[in-house]
C-alpha cells in the first residue's frame, strides 16, 4: 500500500489548515494517511522532530511519499539525509533553507529558528534518497523568501511550482484545500518506476 506521511509546521498540529482536506482526498483514493503530531510544536527541535519523523514511518520503501509544511519540509530533509534508502518522492510547501528574518518577531523566535537556519543539511545525501521532489512556493510568503525556490533547484534537483497569493499556505492565508500537492502526489506516486523495476 502507497503512504502518505504529511508532517506539518511550527506551532502546527495534524487538522490544521489544509491536511484535512489532503488526507481526507488521499484515503478516499486508497493511500494510507499518517499526520504525526510533532512534539513540542511550539518549540521545534531537529532530534526530536525527526526521530518522530522516523518513528510514524517505520520503515521507509518507494511506496512511501513525505509531504512537508515549512519546517516540516526541514524535517523531512534532515530525515532523508540520515538514511540509506530510496523513498518514492517528497513534497516540500512553504520550504526553506532561509527565512525573512522579519518572521522572527521574537528572541526566542530567533532562538528557536537558529539551529534549523544553521545546522548544515547534507543534500547529496537527501538527493540520492527520494525519486523526485517538488517544492511549492508562494509569492506572497511573509516567511519564506522566494529565492529559495532557486535553491531547492540546484541542491536537490526540484520540480518548483509557485502559487500566487497564498501566504505561507494555512487558515490565516485562506488555504483550506491545496489541489497543486494533491495533482502533484497523484503523479509520482502512480509514475512507472523505470529506476528500480
Amino acid at each position: 500500500m502507497k503512504r502518505v506521511i504529511l508532517i506539518h509546521g511550527w506551532g502546527g498540529f495534524p487538522d490544521n489548515h489544509w491536511f484535512p482536506w489532503l488526507k481526507q482526498e488521499l484515503a478516499s483514493r486508497g493511500f494510507q494517511v499518517i499526520v504525526p503530531e510533532m512534539p513540542n510544536n511550539e518549540e521545534p527541535e531537529i532530534e526530536a522532530w525527526v526521530a518522530k519523523l522516523s518513528e510514524a514511518i517505520g520503515e521507509p520503501d518507494d511506496d512511501t511519499y513525505l509531504i512537508g509544511h515549512s519546517i516540516g519540509c526541514q524535517t523531512i530533509m534532515r530525515f532523508l539525509e540520515k538514511i540509506d534508502k530510496r523513498i518514492g518522492g517528497v513534497i516540500f510547501v512553504a520550504g526553506f533553507f532561509n527565512l525573512i528574518p522579519s518572521c522572527l518577531r521574537t528572541e526566542e523566535a530567533k532562538i528557536i529558528a537558529k539551529p534549523w537556519l544553521k545546522t548544515i543539511i547534507n543534500t547529496e545525501r537527501v538527493k540520492n534518497n527520494a525519486k523526485e521532489f517538488i517544492a511549492i512556493f508562494s509569492d506572497n510568503d511573509n516567511a519564506i523568501p522566494l529565492t529559495d525556490k532557486e535553491l531547492f533547484e540546484k541542491r536537490l534537483n526540484a520540480k518548483t511550482i509557485v502559487e500566487h497569493n497564498k501566504g505561507h499556505f494555512t487558515t490565516k492565508s485562506g488555504v483550506l484545500k491545496l489541489p497543486i500537492v494533491l495533482k502533484e502526489l497523484l503523479r509520482i506516486s502512480s509514475q512507472k518506476q523505470t529506476l528500480y523495476p
